[in-house]
């Protein structure tokens, strides 16, 4: 089969909304040579620390990253991780709309690691109030007719409360309207042109299966039920499924080394969310987000794929 090559003045001319949750990723680098005699654990010298924007931003970031003009809708807290988050989509050429929530905290994800090896991860959170919520739905639909497709990226840490509505309110603009889902109840997803589901979330909302026959029944019979365009299962080691109607097709991964697969989902999202945006049909949507996935997951960390790195990818495994 031969794919659609990405242009890159297409996805520079083209506008992704993304809205969702969003976190700050802090990493503390450090060297571990002895264990602490307070407890059996090891002591990790500190030597070097980054930050990086995670979920939704990590979203946008790829966007910015491929080429395409993104902006960011999410609620963050009065305190240091939001104003390094909106420095960070500064950094990147990201048009941010990050609503601050005066008595709420920035999700921030704090990992430490030594020799490249997680050693724990400390987790900050809190739900956004109300009032920040309604906001979110007005600042939405203000900024929805400005853009060609819009990305919902669902973390579970409540921006997308309404997000039936969201996806009302998008097919009503006639915009492609992407969702990485989270939790088991998909109903509130329904009518969304696409959802980008990995195995573990897929078997959370429509159960196990044994063997590919019984997965593609579920796949698709959840498709219909949401009445979806499509669902793509992205597969890890396994490459990643898209599911239509009366079609499924296959990628085997890109991967050479499989270093990192955090944000790999962030990054196919942002790819067909670009290419859908662009006019891409969906199959060359899927091969070219397959390409800047093999990318990521080869990098430590929340990453991103710039264009020339998928230009790369796609031209050294061929266009079959």
């Amino acid at each position: 089969m031969t794919y659609r090559i990405p242009k890159h003045t297409d996805f520079q001319n083209t506008k992704i909304l993304v809205v969702g949750d969003v976190m700050l990723d802090r990493y503390w680098f450090g060297d571990v040579s002895r264990i602490s005699p307070e407890a059996p654990v090891p002591v990790a010298k500190i030597g070097k620390t980054e930050h990086r924007a995670g979920g939704a931003a990590n979203v946008a970031r790829n966007i910015a990253a491929l080429g395409g003009q993104a902006a960011l809708l999410s609620v963050v807290g009065e305190d240091e991780a939001a104003a390094m988050l909106e420095d960070l989509m500064r950094q990147d050429g990201i048009q941010s709309h990050l609503l601050h929530q005066a008595d709420g905290a920035t999700t921030l994800k704090l990992r430490v690691l030594a020799r490249n090896q997680q050693l724990i991860r400390l987790d900050f959170e809190e739900f956004p109030d109300s009032d920040s919520l309604k906001q979110i739905d007005r600042t939405y639909l203000n900024l929805l007719h400005r853009f060609d497709a819009v990305i919902l990226s669902d973390y579970g840490k409540g921006v997308l409360s309404n997000v039936a509505d969201m996806i009302q309110a998008a097919r009503a603009a006639g915009k492609p309207i992407l969702i990485d889902p989270k939790g088991s109840d998909y109903d509130k997803y329904r009518g969304a042109t696409l959802l980008t589901p990995n195995r573990a979330e897929l078997k959370e909302a429509a159960g196990a299966w044994h063997h590919e026959a019984e997965l593609t029944e579920k796949a698709q019979n959840l498709r219909r039920r949401l009445d979806l365009e499509a669902l793509l299962l992205t597969r890890s080691e396994e490459g990643m499924s898209l599911y239509r109607e009366h079609q499924t097709d296959h990628q085997p991964t890109r991967a050479q080394e499989v270093y990192d697969v955090s944000g790999a989902g962030d990054t196919v999202i942002a790819a067909m969310g670009l290419c859908l945006g662009a006019g891409y049909n969906l199959t060359d949507a899927m091969h070219i987000a397959n390409a800047a996935a093999g990318v990521v997951v080869a990098k430590l960390g929340t990453a991103v794929c710039d264009f020339s790195e998928l230009d790369n990818a796609l031209s050294d495994s061929g266009n079959p």
